[in-house]
């Protein structure tokens, strides 16, 4: 006896009323390929983009809590065009005083007084007494005439003297400062963390100086409003950035420290001489009995850190007496090893002694076998105010034990979790350079599913976040938005940018396309976008390019529409 079933599903098109569509190819919604971006999803001939490079000095002044810094920008336009004017992101203004700043209608408005909660009150005492506006002190030319420019909000607009033109580059100066925010009382993804016990600071600086906004072949310049949500769309570009400090401080940053004999004491150089060849578990370069005697420690000058750091989008750094640091190398067949390093305070103990590093190892391993050889010579992972943040060779991340020194498995968990994701950024968006301030789920939820990869081969049983099982409830919900959807637009980002990516992958690879052929069109898309920066259809159409199987109707109904699986039966019939 044989039964056949016919579905509704199949091709509904084709009936009077029906969503029309379904399994409509989506190349009419692509961009027409070029020599810049071709119809496989790679980059063309003629790709091109631009870069900025960043000669800077800045100081932390840990008495008035301040950043004051100034810059030599050298802006390289590789594109086809003509600039007359250059934008430049100004982040730091999210956090502004004036009466059109961004961070205000998130404090001022919208406050229903009755249910107003003490954190959003607090919040609001707080952004009455603090002005985190960044305030440009110089602003010239390579030989000091003075540039116009016009600030809007979280940008600035320079005009220069004449057109940048195609495969030349322009210099400017700048210098700025801006008083560090208090993470207690506002939290953002920088700033610093006061403890009464010892009456020291942990800063984790992001944001902190004026950066070249992208200019593009798809969109122009990217100067969308910083928002809060839509993160940061940049150039690559060589830094070497001068940072001094209270002698005392230990400073982690992006890139490569060039003056060790002058900011590190022999037996510091010593111990991470010996971290180099260590591969199996951390050792102290500063050891946790040292850091409670540094807590007590009365800064006598200051000290400046060097640090050089090449083909990244941003830069970022962290600075503390009250850190203790432990390091492990982490292999890449005969490269050069990467340096897993992990700095936290006392308070961060028993928890980031044991897993922060190992967690950072475990990321570069398994990322780079789905992706690529980690090219960057460090990999820090910093215990602070924030959450859970990333930047170039640096992330900061936020759980720490109970006061007692007892933490649950929850807290456990969401350390190993949110260092391998923090570290997981700098595959996406950090090198695999998307779109940020567009399309947030490119780095999110790519990112999010490399992490739910690393956390399974980190022990059997994980407890994983994010996959299908986690969003069922979410993926009924009348309301919600295609995953193709700006960021400032989404309500739940979570489910939307991290979770909902994730579980499609994961159904791609493990029930649609298989395993091999997935994972050999994800290497090739990640491989293909190094150091690049790729748009949706380059994702899109470099999977089917590199599997050979047709996954439109796939992408629709998971990123360009909000349909649930509706499968009727019609009719059943004796065969």
């Amino acid at each position: 006896m044989l039964m056949g079933v016919a579905a509704s599903a199949v091709l509904q098109a084709a009936q009077p009323g029906a969503p029309v569509g379904k399994f409509q190819q989506l190349e009419p919604m692509h961009p027409p390929p070029n020599s810049q971006r071709t119809a496989s999803g790679a980059p063309g001939v003629s790709y091109w983009q631009n870069t900025a490079d960043y000669d800077i000095s800045v100081k932390l002044d840990d008495v008035k809590r301040t950043i004051t810094g100034d810059a030599t920008v050298t802006y390289h336009n590789a594109s086809p065009d003509a600039l007359s004017y250059l934008w430049v992101q100004l982040d730091q203004n999210y956090m502004s005083h004036q009466a059109d700043s961004r961070l205000a209608p998130n404090t001022k408005r919208g406050i229903d007084p009755e249910k107003v909660t003490y954190s959003a009150l607090d919040r609001l005492l707080t952004y009455e007494k603090y002005d985190g506006t960044l305030q440009i002190a110089k602003l010239t030319d390579a030989a000091g005439k003075p540039l116009p420019n016009t600030v809007v909000k979280t940008m600035m607009r320079i005009d220069v003297p004449a057109p940048i033109a195609p495969g030349s580059s322009f210099v400017f100066k700048i210098a700025w400062s801006f008083p560090i925010n208090d993470c207690k009382h506002l939290n953002a993804r920088t700033g610093y963390e006061f403890f009464e016990e010892d009456g020291n600071c942990i800063y984790t600086i992001a944001q902190w100086f004026p950066r070249l906004a992208a200019y593009t072949d798809y969109a122009g310049w990217v100067n969308k409003q910083f928002l809060g949500t839509g993160e940061f769309t940049l150039e690559f570009g060589n830094y070497t950035v001068r940072l001094t400090t209270p002698d005392d401080h230990v400073v982690a940053a992006t890139g490569s420290l060039q003056n060790p004999d002058e900011v590190l004491s022999a037996t510091q150089r010593e111990r991470l001489a010996k971290a180099k060849s260590e591969t199996s578990k951390p050792v102290f370069i500063i050891t946790p009995d040292e850091a409670k005697a540094a807590e007590k420690n009365k800064p006598k000058g200051e000290k400046t850190w060097v640090f050089k750091a090449d083909r990244v989008r941003d830069f970022a750094f962290a600075s503390s007496r009250k850190f203790m640091w432990d390091a492990m190398a982490v292999k890449q067949g005969s490269k050069e090893p990467v340096m897993a390093m992990s700095l936290y305070p006392k308070e961060a103990v028993p928890l980031w002694d044991k897993y922060s590093t190992h967690a950072i190892a475990h990321c570069i391993e398994v990322y780079s076998r789905y992706t690529f050889d980690y090219p960057y010579p460090v990999a820090w992972s910093v215990n602070g105010p924030v959450g859970g943040m990333e930047y170039p060779m640096i992330c900061f991340n936020g759980p720490r034990p109970e006061k007692d020194g007892t933490y649950p498995k929850r807290t456990k968990y969401a350390l190993i979790g949110v260092v391998i994701h923090e570290v997981g950024h700098n595959y996406f968006p950090m090198i695999v350079n998307s779109d940020e301030r567009q399309w947030t789920w490119m780095d999110e939820g790519l990112n999010s599913f490399v992490q739910y990869l690393a956390q399974e081969e980190w022990e059997k049983e994980y407890p994983q976040r994010r996959d299908e099982r986690e969003i069922t409830s979410y993926m009924r919900l009348a309301d919600r938005v295609p995953i193709m959807t700006n960021s400032e637009s989404i309500a739940d980002l979570g489910n939307n940018a991290y979770a909902q990516p994730t579980a499609a992958l994961n159904l791609l690879r493990e029930h649609i396309l298989g395993r091999e052929l997935f994972d050999h069109a994800f290497k090739t898309y990640a491989q293909r976008w190094m150091f690049k920066r790729p748009t949706p259809s380059d994702l899109f159409r470099t999977m089917e390019d590199a599997s050979g199987v047709d996954l439109d109707w796939f992408w629709r109904g998971w990123f360009y529409s909000v349909d649930h699986v509706d499968v009727a039966i019609d009719e059943v019939k004796w065969l």
